[in-house]
Formats: structure tokens, C-alpha cells, sequence
């Protein structure tokens, strides 16, 4: 009889996972284990502010009798850190905003569902209207909100996917243009990449706030916060070009010649050959240039407009909450790193999907 063999090595589950990654060798245990103490060591005295000895229901700060956090803060102020001065009686009108925001999105990002051509026209068309409805106001029936009421987490995420959707398209034709053989066309991309690469997102916004009015008939009313969505979305743009420039060049030129030789024209060449080859390698500066965009957003407190960081700042200033910047900053970074890190991982996915191969 064969002797009885010792079982073999689980490579599956949790087990699997730490004999493979963290224990695979006598050096790589050792390393783990310093590694694990000095996290201990480290998020231990965090975990027991933030956490354990954190005081989180009240009011006021009475209620914060605690030597850890007080989060009090943040539920106290929670309304006005996601819808900033809006009118409290419209406030329905973000919460409908949001919910079709978040159905849209998800609809889009879930693979099986069906007819998702349609929801990404309803998405590019249909709701930025019911959007600016529904925000701005003044139609059917509506009270009107101007944008100088606009503020917190709502004013941050229109800031963020106005300038998101506007700089892709626009990123994609300036790199079109920086590539063409017309040398009008060329000179005219070269220049505006070069232009808005070349000055710091502050001097576009503070040129966007108080310049430009003054370039324009007294008449012409601009909305502030429309400048401001000009010119983050013209700014990132122009980085947004740079990246897909490096995504077309990196295709191989028999690709298009290839095309040619089908007797594809330009624009057909470019939308079912060249592009969605190159938007796939760039995936990763794409969305490194969304989220350096979306954490750029706290940058139109110099305009005074007050996004969620802004508005956070706000309150600390408050008399009654005064010797609370750390949770308020802290919370602030908390939201910011949830959105940043869904969009990194949703990358991830999306290039794990699309790898396949070359």
C-alpha cells in the first residue's frame, strides 16, 4: 500500500490567499510580520480616537465629552456639508438630481443590463437638461436657485462631472488635431495644449472670475459658476490631449494603413480602428487625470465658491464649534479619497475587461 500522503497546500480562500501572498517564503513571512506590527503600532492610537473613544450623537458640542473624535460636528452640519446654502424646501430637488445621477451610472457600469446605447445618449443629452431644470430652476413652476446658492458635496460633484464629461471629448479632438497633417489645424492645437498647460488651474479660475467680465458687454450677465466650468473644463482638456496623444502614438502605424487599404475614410479609420485601440492603453492616465481633476475642485474657493472642503472651512469658523478642524478635514479627506478610489478601481475593472491581448 502507498503510504499516506500529507494534505495538499490550500491555494483557495483566505488561507490560500495569505500562504501566497504574505507567508509564501521564511523572508517574505518575517517581512510580514514587521510590517503587520508596525501597522498596529501605527493605526492602533487612530483607531482609538476615531473610533472607540469617538463621541458621535448629539447636537452641539456639549455633547462631545469624549477624549476621542467628535463627529458631532459633521452629523450637526451634515445638510449644509452636501447641499451648502441651497433653499432647505428644495432640497427634493438634489435628492432627484443624485438618484438619476447614481441610476444612470450604475445602469452604465453593470455589463448585462440592456439597451445601453440609449442610456448613454439619455446620459450625454437628456440629463444634463433635466439637471440644470431641476438645480437652476425658474421653469415649470420651480423656484429659481441662483448658483451663488449652490455649495458643499452637490457643488463639488457638478464641478467635477461637468468638467469629467467636457474634457474627454474635447482632450480626444485636440489630440486629433495636434496629429494632422493641416497645418492651420495643428498650429491652432498646439497652441491651445501649450497655452493652457503652460498656467496654474488658480490663474485660470481668478482670470475666469475677474477678467473675463471685463471683456464682455455690461449687459451679458455671466454666471460665475459657469466660468468656472469653462475654464477647469478647457484647462483639462488640454492634459487630457497630451494623454490620448500618447495612446494614438503608441498604435502601430500598419493599423491605419491596414484601414486604408479597406478604403476606410478619415473619421471611420479613427473611430473604429485608432481609437478605441488607443483610449484602451490610457486607460490608466485617463482616469489619473479625472481624479487629479476632481481633487482640483476645492480650488473654487478662490472664485468664492464653496464646495465641500470650502464649506467644511465654513464651519469651523462657527463660534459654537470652534477646536474641531481635525474632524472636519478628516471627514472632508474621507470623501474625497471614497470618490477617487471608486473611480481607480472601476479603471482596474475596466482594463482587466478589455485585456485582450495584442
Amino acid at each position: 500500500m502507498i503510504a499516506a500522503r500529507p494534505a495538499p497546500v490550500a491555494r483557495h480562500g483566505v488561507t490560500g490567499w495569505l500562504r501566497s501572498r504574505l507567508f509564501s517564503t521564511p523572508l517574505n513571512s518575517v517581512v510580514s510580520l514587521i510590517t503587520l506590527a508596525v501597522l498596529v503600532w501605527a493605526l492602533s492610537p487612530l483607531v482609538q480616537w476615531a473610533l472607540i473613544d469617538a463621541d458621535w450623537i448629539g447636537t452641539t458640542r456639549e455633547a462631545c465629552t469624549g477624549e476621542g473624535a467628535c463627529w458631532v460636528f459633521i452629523s450637526a452640519r451634515f445638510e449644509t456639508i452636501v447641499y451648502g446654502f441651497y433653499p432647505e424646501t428644495e432640497r427634493y430637488r438634489v435628492d432627484i438630481t443624485l438618484a438619476l445621477l447614481v441610476a444612470t451610472i450604475a445602469w452604465l457600469m453593470i455589463p448585462r443590463l440592456p439597451a445601453k446605447r440609449w442610456v448613454v445618449i439619455f446620459a450625454l443629452v437628456g440629463f444634463p437638461v433635466i439637471a440644470w431644470l431641476l438645480l437652476l430652476g425658474g421653469h415649470f413652476g420651480l423656484p429659481a436657485v441662483p448658483t451663488r446658492e449652490w455649495g458643499g458635496l452637490m457643488l463639488t460633484l457638478t464641478v467635477a462631472i461637468v468638467g469629467i464629461v467636457g474634457s474627454l471629448p474635447l482632450g480626444v479632438i485636440l489630440a486629433l488635431g495636434r496629429r494632422s497633417q493641416m497645418p492651420l489645424v495643428r498650429s491652432l492645437s498646439v497652441v491651445f495644449i501649450e497655452f493652457w498647460r503652460g498656467v496654474p488651474l488658480i490663474t485660470v479660475l481668478f482670470m475666469a472670475s475677474v477678467m473675463l467680465p471685463l471683456f464682455v458687454p455690461s449687459e451679458v450677465e455671466f454666471d460665475k459658476l459657469l466660468r468656472a466650468l469653462i475654464g477647469i473644463m478647457f484647462f483639462w482638456s488640454a492634459y487630457m490631449a497630451e494623454v490620448v496623444r500618447g495612446g494614438l502614438q503608441a498604435i502601430p502605424r500598419g493599423q491605419e494603413e491596414a484601414a486604408k487599404a479597406l478604403g476606410l475614410g478619415y473619421w471611420r479609420r479613427m473611430g473604429l480602428i485608432i481609437l478605441p485601440q488607443a483610449l484602451k492603453l490610457v486607460i490608466p492616465g485617463i482616469v489619473n487625470t479625472f481624479i487629479a481633476l476632481f481633487k482640483d475642485t476645492s480650488l473654487v474657493l478662490i472664485i468664492g465658491l464653496f464646495d465641500l472642503l470650502a464649506i467644511i472651512r465654513a464651519g469651523l469658523t462657527d463660534t459654537n464649534w470652534l477646536g474641531f478642524a481635525t474632524e472636519g478635514y478628516v471627514f472632508a479627506a474621507l470623501m474625497f479619497w471614497i470618490f477617487c478610489f471608486g473611480m481607480s478601481r472601476y479603471s482596474q475593472y475596466i482594463e482587466r475587461r478589455l485585456h485582450t491581448g495584442h
